[in-house]
C-alpha cells in the first residue's frame, strides 16, 4: 500500500446488517450472512464506497472476486475503480484455458481456477471476498494471481474470523489483509 489510505466510513451500520445464523451449515457453526447488508441499498452503497475509498489511490488494474459472494462485491468495486474484473471460480466452471490451485479445507480439498489471460504480469490486483475464515480459498486465489505475474496489492473482505486463523495465514504467505469487521 502507498501512504495512509483516506479515512474510511464507520463500519458499524454495515456490521449491524450482518445476520448470524446458528448451527448452519452444521451444528456449532455461527454462519455470518451478508444477505441483509446486500438487500439494504444504503448499506450496500456504503460497503462499496468503503472499499472504493480505501483503494481509489492505489491504481488498481484488476479486482479479482472469489466465487460467489466475492463476485457481487468485487464487480461493483471494480466498476467504481475503473478496473477490470476477474472471476476466480471453483474448478471446472471457467470455459477458457485456466490455472488451477488446490487448497485444504477442514474436511478435504478443493480447487479454484483463473483464466490464463485474466491479468498481465506486473498489473496491480485487489482480491476480494465476503469473509476470511481459514484462509485457504483466499491464499489459493492470491497464489493464482501471483502465478500469472500480478502484484496483489491487498486481500480484502467484509468479515474476518480471526479465531480460524485465515488472516494470519494470508499475512504469513506474504499478503496484506484488510477487513471491515471481525467476529
Amino acid at each position: 500500500m502507498s501512504a495512509l489510505p483516506p479515512p474510511l466510513p464507520d463500519p458499524a451500520p454495515l456490521v449491524a446488517r450482518i445476520r448470524t445464523i446458528p448451527d448452519w451449515p452444521k451444528p456449532g457453526v455461527l454462519f455470518r450472512d451478508i444477505t441483509p447488508l446486500l438487500l439494504d441499498p444504503q448499506a450496500f452503497r456504503l460497503l462499496v464506497d468503503t472499499f472504493v475509498i480505501r483503494y481509489m489511490h492505489e491504481k488498481i488494474d484488476r479486482v479479482a472476486g472469489i466465487d460467489a459472494r466475492g463476485f457481487i462485491i468485487g464487480s461493483v468495486v471494480a466498476h467504481q475503480l475503473n478496473a477490470g474484473f476477474i472471476p476466480i471460480r471453483k474448478a471446472g466452471k471457467l470455459p477458457f484455458m485456466t490455472l488451477r490451485e488446490r487448497y485444504t479445507l477442514e474436511y478435504g480439498e478443493a480447487e479454484v481456477e483463473i483464466h490464463t489471460d485474466a491479468i498481465e504480469p506486473g498489473a496491480r490486483a485487489l482480491l476480494i471476498d465476503d469473509l476470511i475464515a481459514t484462509g485457504g480459498t483466499m491464499v489459493a486465489a492470491a497464489n493464482l494471481l501471483t502465478r500469472l505475474g500480478a502484484n496483489v496489492v491487498e486481500t480484502a473482505a467484509i468479515i474476518d474470523l480471526p479465531a480460524l486463523g485465515g488472516s494470519a495465514r494470508l499475512r504469513e504467505a506474504g499478503f496484506s489483509v484488510f477487513t471491515l469487521c471481525s467476529f
